[in-house]
C-alpha cells in the first residue's frame, strides 16, 4: 500500500527553521562526505550565497567498482553500455560466420551416425535408408574404450611429489590425491555424466571444451562439459590461450535468470521475452533425437565473453596515474535480446601487477587438424561413411528389385483381387485372352546384388575401420603363447591413432586438473574436514602448493586394457626365459594388476624381508642356498664363530655354495662389527658431521642452482674441508679394524682348512673334492644358461615362422586379388565382344 503523504485531520502541524550554526553545520558534514566519497574536492562559498565545487572528474567518474570482484556493468552509463554491446554482439557474428564451413560439416556428417532412419521414395517407393553402421561403431567404440581408461571407479586423478621425498611430502601428496577424487567422484555429480557425455561428442566434432569454476548457488567447484558449437574464438586463433576471445554461448531458463539477477551476479533489468533464432546445428541434433520445437523459445541466450577492454573510468594507470591504454582482460556477460550487457567482471587476479588473464576452459583434440577446432572422425571417414552406405543401400535395393520384381503386362490381362499380394500357397484366378499367361507378363530386367559392390564395399568399411582404430581384433585372437615381438608389433601397427588420441587427452585431464586445484585453493579454508565411507579425513588450503604435482591416474603410452594385458603378458615370457636376472614375482604382480586381480596378496603372497636369524637357522640357509645377512646389532663375534665352526664339517666343505655364503656372511658380520666400533670412537665427530650437514642443506646445498654459488663462499668450504677430514679420519679407523679382524679370520680358516695336519696326499685329496664339487656346479649353471639359450632360440624361431605364415597369408591374399581382377576383366571382354557380334538396328 502506498503512504499518504499529507497531514491527518485534526492534528496541528509544526515546522521548525534550522537555525544558521545547524546549516552551517550541515554544510560541514556534506562536505565531509563528499571528501571521503570522491577524494579531495574543494567547496568555496560565494559572497552571493552559492558554491564553487572543485574536484577531479577522473576521480569523480568512478563511482563504484572499488571490490575487485564487483560488477562494473553497475557503475557504468547506458551511453558505455549500449555501444559495447552491439559492438560485442557483432564481434559474436563474425567469428561466427568465419567457421561456417566447419559448422556445415558437422552438421551433414550427424546424418552418418544413422540415429534417423530415412523413409525414401527414390529411386523407388520403399527403397533402403540405412546407414552404415561405420561411424557409429568407431564413435561408440572410442567412446567406451576412453571412458573405463580416463575415468576407473576409485577417481581419476593421481599424484607426484616434486623434489625431494620426505614423511610431510608424501602425507600432503595423499591428501591432495584422495581430497581430489572424493571431490570429482561424490560431490561434483555432473562430472561422470558430462565426462562420458563429452567423450561422445569429441571424436564426431574433433573438439570439447570443459569449463572449470567456482559456483555460488552450489557453493562448490564445477567443471561443465561445453560442446565446440557452443564455444566460439576468431578465426585467427590457435589455440585458447592466444585466442583474443573466447565466446561461450550459454542457455539459461528464466527462472534461474531471475535468481542469478536477484543475488546480484547480473543487472537487473527487463529483457522482455526471449527471440526465436535459427540454430540451424542445434536443430540438427533435436531432429536426430527425434525432438521438434514448437516455435516458442524457453531459455534466454546469454553470451560469456572473456575479451580485453579498456574501459572509460577503469583504465590501466602507470606511475604517475595516467592511462596507458592497454586493454584489461574482462569477462563481459551479454543477453541476445536486445544486446544488453548483464556484467561486466574483472578477470585477473586481485594482487596481480601484471594483470593476466584467468583461464576457465580447457580444450580436449581429438586430431589437431588446420585450425583451431581440429578434425574429427566426421572430417576424416565421412567420405567413407557415406561411400560405404550408398554402396550397402545399393546392395539392399538390388536384393529387393530381385525378391520382388516389377514390369509390364498385357492391357487385356485380369487378375481377381489384383491390388492385395499372393500369399505362400496360394492360387489366384486369372482372365487371359490369348491362354497363355506366360505371354502376357514382361518383367524387368533386374539384376541381383553384384559382388564386385559388396567387395568394394567390404574394401572401404575396412579402410574406415583401420583408420578409426576398430580393427584391432587381431592382438586378442592371437596365439597366446606368440612371442614378444610378435605382440608387440600387432599392438604398433593396430593403435598408432589411438596412442596419440589418449595422449591428447592426458594433457587436456591434466591442465583440467590444475584448474580445479586452483579453485579449491581460492575457496576452500585453511583447514577442510570431510567423511568419506568409514574414515574422516581433511585437506588443507596449502596442500595444494608447486610441492605436489596433480596427473590423472591414466597412462599416457596405455589407453586400453588389452595393450596393457599383452604387454604385462610380453613381459612375463622375458622374465620366464632367464629367471636368475629377473624378479619374477614383480612380472606376474604386474600380470594379475593389468588382469584387474583386487586382492592380488592372497593370491600371489609377496616375498618375506630378509630378517635377522640365529647361527643355526643361517646354516641352513646356506645349505639350501638360499641368501640370507647381518644386521646391525647382533652378536658378531658368536655368530663368527659358529660360522667357523660349522666351516670344519665335512658336508660344509664339499658345498662350495654353502662355504661361499658363510664366507659373504661373515664378511658382512665383520664391516658391521667395525662400523658399531668406530661409532664409538668417533662420537663427537659424528655429531660435528651431522651439524655440518643441516647447515648445508639450510643454505640449500641441496638445489644444483644454488650449489654453484655457494661453492664460493669461504664458510662453505671450510665447512666441507673438516668434512671430508672426519670422513678420512673414520674410513682410515674403519679400515684399520677390518684389517684386524680379517686378520683373525684368517688364522682361524687356517687352522679349519689345516685340520688334515701336514698329510699332503689328505690335502691334495681335499683340494680333489672341492675342484669336482666346483666342476658340478659349473656345469649345472652351463646346463642352466643352455636352457635359457634354447628357449630364447625356440621363440624366436617361432616368431620367424608366424612372420613367414603372416607374409605368405597376405601374399596369397593379393595372389586371390588379382586373379578375381583378372577374372573380372575377362567376363567383361567377353561380354564386349559378345555385344559385338550382334547388327545394330
Amino acid at each position: 500500500m502506498a503512504e499518504i503523504d499529507k497531514p491527518l485531520p485534526n492534528t496541528k502541524t509544526t515546522v521548525e527553521v534550522p537555525g544558521e550554526v545547524e546549516i552551517q553545520e550541515a554544510i560541514k558534514e556534506n562536505v565531509e562526505q563528499v571528501e571521503t566519497k570522491g577524494g579531495p574536492v574543494e567547496i568555496e562559498m560565494t559572497e552571493e550565497g552559492g558554491a564553487e565545487v572543485s574536484f577531479d572528474p577522473k576521480v569523480a567518474s568512478m563511482e563504484g567498482g572499488e571490490n575487485h570482484f564487483d560488477n562494473l556493468a553497475e557503475f557504468l552509463g547506458e551511453e558505455i553500455l549500449d555501444p559495447l554491446g552491439s559492438k560485442l554482439f557483432e564481434q559474436y557474428n563474425e567469428y561466427k560466420e568465419s567457421r561456417g564451413d566447419w559448422e556445415e560439416t558437422y552438421r551433414n556428417g550427424l546424418e552418418l551416425l544413422g540415429f534417423k532412419y530415412e523413409r525414401r521414395t527414390e529411386p523407388f517407393r520403399g527403397a533402403s535408408g540405412v546407414n552404415h553402421p561405420v561411424l557409429a561403431e568407431a564413435v561408440t567404440q572410442f567412446q567406451a574404450q576412453a571412458y573405463k581408461e580416463l575415468l576407473p571407479s576409485d577417481g581419476p586423478v593421481r599424484t607426484q611429489i616434486m623434489g625431494d621425498v620426505n614423511v610431510a611430502k608424501e602425507e600432503q601428496s595423499k591428501r591432495v590425491k584422495d581430497f581430489m577424487n572424493y571431490q570429482i567422484m561424490d560431490q561434483m555429480k555432473e562430472y561422470e555424466p558430462e565426462f562420458d557425455q563429452m567423450l561422445f561428442y569429441l571424436p564426431l566434432s574433433g573438439s570439447t571444451f570443459k569449463k572449470v569454476y567456482y559456483d555460488d548457488l552450489l557453493g562448490r567447484a564445477v567443471s561443465k562439459f561445453v560442446p565446440a558449437e557452443d564455444l566460439i574464438v576468431p578465426y585467427s586463433a590457435n589455440s585458447l590461450d592466444d585466442a583474443e576471445a573466447v565466446i561461450h554461448t550459454i542457455k539459461i531458463s528464466e527462472n534461474e535468470l531471475r535468481k542469478q539477477q536477484v543475488a546480484g551476479f547480473y543487472r537487473d533489468i527487463e529483457l522482455g521475452d526471449p527471440p526465436v533464432t535459427q540454430n540451424q546445428l542445434q536443430d540438427k541434433k533435436l531432429e536426430l533425437e527425434g525432438i521438434q520445437k514448437d516455435g516458442q523459445e524457453d531459455q534466454y541466450t546469454l553470451y560469456e565473453i572473456h575479451t580485453n577492454l579498456d574501459l572509460e573510468g577503469y583504465e590501466d594507470l602507470d606511475a604517475g596515474e595516467e592511462p596507458t591504454g592497454i586493454k584489461l582482460p574482462y569477462v563481459v556477460t551479454l543477453s541476445e535480446a536486445g544486446h544488453k550487457v548483464l556484467s561486466i567482471r574483472r578477470n585477473y587476479k586481485e594482487n596481480d601487477p601484471l594483470k593476466k588473464k584467468i583461464n576457465y576452459f580447457v580444450q580436449f583434440k581429438f586430431l589437431p587438424g588446420t585450425g583451431f577446432y581440429g578434425f574429427g572422425l566426421i572430417h576424416m571417414i565421412g567420405g567413407l561413411t557415406r561411400t560405404a552406405t550408398a554402396a550397402l543401400r545399393q546392395l539392399l535395393d538390388a536384393g529387393t528389385l530381385a525378391n520382388l520384381p516389377a514390369g509390364f503386362k498385357s492391357r487385356g490381362i485380369r487378375v481377381r483381387d489384383d491390388a492385395q499380394p499372393l500369399q505362400p500357397g496360394e492360387f489366384r484366378d486369372v482372365d487371359a485372352p490369348g491362354g497363355n499367361i506366360k505371354d502376357q507378363f514382361m518383367t524387368l530386367p533386374f539384376k541381383g546384388p553384384d559382388q564386385t559392390l559388396l567387395q568394394l564395399m567390404g574394401v572401404v568399411v575396412s579402410a574406415g575401420q583401420r583408420f578409426a582404430s576398430i580393427a584391432d581384433s587381431q592382438v586378442g585372437d592371437m596365439n597366446q603363447a606368440a612371442a614378444v615381438g610378435t605382440t608387440v608389433a600387432l599392438l604398433e601397427r593396430g593403435s598408432r591413432v589411438m596412442s596419440a588420441i589418449h595422449k591428447r587427452l592426458y594433457v587436456g585431464l591434466k591442465q583440467e586438473f590444475k584448474l580445479l586445484a586452483e579453485v579449491f585453493k581460492s575457496y576452500l579454508p585453511p583447514v577442510y574436514p570431510y567423511d568419506v565411507p568409514g574414515a574422516s579425513r581433511e585437506i588443507k588450503v596449502q596442500d595444494f602448493d608447486e610441492r605436489v604435482d596433480i596427473l590423472p591416474v591414466a597412462d599416457p603410452n596405455i589407453f586400453s586394457q588389452t595393450q596393457r594385458i599383452s604387454l604385462a603378458q610380453s613381459q612375463l615370457q622375458l622374465a620366464q626365459s632367464n629367471p636368475r636376472i629377473h624378479n619374477l614375482y614383480q612380472a606376474y604382480r604386474s600380470m594379475y594388476d593389468a588382469l584387474g586381480v583386487k586382492n592380488v596378496n592372497a593370491i600371489l603372497p609377496p616375498p618375506a624381508q630378509p630378517m635377522p636369524m640365529d647361527p643355526a637357522l643361517e646354516h641352513i640357509m646356506a645349505m639350501s642356498i638360499k641368501p640370507f645377512q647381518a644386521f646391525p646389532g647382533q652378536d658378531h663375534k658368536a655368530h663368527i664363530d659358529a660360522h667357523l665352526n660349522f666351516m670344519r664339517l665335512n658336508q660344509t666343505q664339499n658345498n662350495p655354495g654353502a662355504m661361499a655364503s658363510l664366507q659373504k656372511n661373515i664378511l658382512e658380520h665383520i664391516s658391521l662389527m667395525a662400523q658399531e666400533q668406530v661409532q664409538l670412537e668417533f662420537v663427537e665427530e659424528l655429531q660435528e658431521v651431522q651439524m655440518i650437514q643441516q647447515q648445508m642443506q639450510a643454505m640449500g646445498a641441496g638445489n644444483p642452482a644454488m650449489a654453484q654459488g655457494m661453492m664460493q663462499n669461504p664458510q662453505v668450504m671450510q665447512s666441507q674441508q673438516r668434512l671430508q677430514q672426519i670422513t678420512n679420519q673414520i674410513e682410515s679407523r674403519k679400515a684399520k679394524l677390518i684389517a684386524e679382524m680379517q686378520e683373525d679370520f684368517a688364522k682361524e680358516e687356517e687352522k679349519i682348512m689345516g685340520e688334515f695336519g701336514g698329510d699332503p696326499l689328505l690335502r691334495l685329496k681335499g683340494r680333489e673334492i672341492d675342484l669336482r664339487a666346483q666342476e658340478n656346479q659349473r656345469k649345472e649353471e652351463e646346463g642352466q644358461e643352455r636352457l635359457d639359450l634354447d628357449k630364447m632360440k625356440a621363440m624366436m624361431n617361432q616368431e620367424n615362422q608366424e612372420a613367414k605364415l603372416e607374409q605368405e597369408a597376405d601374399l596369397a591374399g593379393l595372389r586371390a586379388g588379382v586373379s578375381l581382377a583378372k577374372q573380372q576383366m575377362a567376363d567383361a571382354s567377353k561380354i564386349h565382344d559378345f555385344g559385338r557380334n550382334f547388327p545394330k538396328k
